[in-house]
């Protein structure tokens, strides 16, 4: 099997706060370094109560500390909401108290609606410079020229790996371009998954940074003893992706027996085409499933996405999958 890796929305419930849902993925990611993982990421999302990790540098800083081997990074930050310098000093930062064990992924789109755009001050043409914006970052976190003015410090010359991500071909390209990974958002956003993948790898051209093409996807997955029960969690997922297409906020909610007593026909469909890429099931229910995407996607890596109401669930999820 490829190596697998988490990625961590950090998740708030219904009746808690952000700060049980941080100390919950603290404790995810400490077990998810004794399972093996390779990489634990979080995201940045804006204004949405269901999820704790706006201020991803502070989270990824917050983890890293309390585990040792496993690499912590983003997946990711969303560059137009921020100047390169900035994202070259925090990662610069945590580079330097952390060395050796950070990523940085890159995404292009804001992590938010247009209202709150607004708050953080961020001009949505700025999503159009975002390849000139990356190769910015990059030569802030490489060594610094003899007559380069200004410097990202703490920063220059920590070379923190970048990734790029995306949902479209768009990423796929620029990756190529820049000779850097990619990691495709298949688990939320599934339509050009394989077509991404084979512009990437067709398109690739070497870097210092990485030799060869290296393409990650993701995929929601739900494990448990049985296959009934593993449903049944799975429909806090098809709850959150429901009110997703409803435009409501709210907090993850605990399962329901029956799903289709929540949903309407064609909240169904368009919640269930989002989730296209979900494996849920027994543990050989899933192992035949992750076997399954990686022949179809010839994935380097896979991004385990498994957002659950039960903290132990989830744990316990992770777990089976690891073995």
């Amino acid at each position: 099997m490829v190596p697998i890796s988490i990625l961590d929305l950090v998740p708030v419930i219904l009746g808690e706060t952000p700060r049980e849902a941080l100390r919950k993925s603290l404790d995810l990611a400490q077990h998810a370094e004794a399972f093996g993982y390779k990489r634990y990421w979080v995201a940045e999302h804006h204004n949405m109560t269901a999820i704790a990790s706006a201020a991803t540098s502070v989270v990824i800083g917050y983890l890293a500390g309390g585990t040792s081997t496993i690499r912590v990074g983003s997946g990711g930050i969303m560059l137009p909401n921020h100047p390169p310098l900035v994202i070259a000093e925090q990662f610069g930062t945590l580079e330097s108290l952390y060395p050796g064990w950070i990523d940085l992924g890159l995404g292009r789109a804001p992590g938010t609606d247009s209202r709150t755009l607004r708050a953080l001050r961020c001009d949505p043409a700025r999503e159009a410079s975002f390849p000139q914006e990356v190769v910015e970052l990059q030569r802030f976190l490489a060594p610094a020229e003899s007559a380069q003015a200004v410097r990202a410090v703490p920063g220059a010359g920590t070379e923190v790996p970048i990734w790029i991500l995306g949902s479209s071909t768009f990423g796929a390209e620029l990756a190529a371009q820049l000779g850097l990974p990619y990691a495709f958002a298949s688990h939320f956003a599934p339509d050009a998954l394989l077509a991404a993948l084979e512009i990437y790898r067709k398109k690739f051209k070497p870097s210092k940074q990485l030799d060869h093409p290296y393409a990650m996807a993701g995929v929601n997955v739900v494990a448990a003893d049985t296959d009934e029960e593993a449903r049944r969690l799975f429909t806090t997922v098809q709850q959150s992706f429901t009110n997703l297409v409803r435009g409501a906020r709210g907090k993850l909610q605990p399962p329901i027996d029956n799903i289709d007593d929540y949903w309407t026909p064609a909240e169904q469909h368009h919640a269930s085409h989002m989730l296209k890429y979900s494996i849920v099931g027994s543990r050989e229910t899933v192992r035949r499933g992750l076997e399954e995407f990686v022949a179809l996607t010839k994935a380097d890596e896979l991004m385990i996405v498994t957002s659950l109401y039960d903290h132990a669930a989830r744990v316990r999820s992770y777990e089976m999958v690891a073995n």
